[in-house]
């Protein structure tokens, strides 16, 4: 497998686990009202993440547009979990960041 494909997949795997942890720990919080949309972005960029490392994977054709669209929701969730000041909200914004760059790298 490609080098590159090897370490973007990698990287959407360590995000989903971590946009899982956060989502989890998120709704252990005592105000779980206010992470409501912290809660919704780690789900939906933990799927696309898993999408974009099964694509990948596959040698799918469509594996780098997938990619883009996973750049875009690791983003929009990293932008959110920077807003709040718990740990893994923090942790969770910087594995975002970094697997929207390995995506974007992808797609170039």
């Amino acid at each position: 497998m490609d080098k590159d494909y090897q370490n973007c997949i990698e990287a959407c795997l360590r995000c989903a686990a971590t946009c899982d942890y956060c989502a989890a720990s998120c709704l252990k919080e005592p105000n779980v009202d206010m992470m409501r949309a912290c809660i919704k972005l780690d789900m939906q960029c933990a799927a696309i993440c898993r999408l974009a490392a099964q694509f990948m994977s596959l040698g799918s054709d469509y594996a780098k547009q997938v990619c883009r669209l996973c750049a875009d929701i690791c983003k929009a969730c990293a932008e959110e979990c920077a807003k709040h000041e718990h740990e893994h909200c923090k942790v969770c914004a910087e594995t975002c960041r970094r697997c929207a760059d390995a995506c974007l790298q992808m797609t170039a």
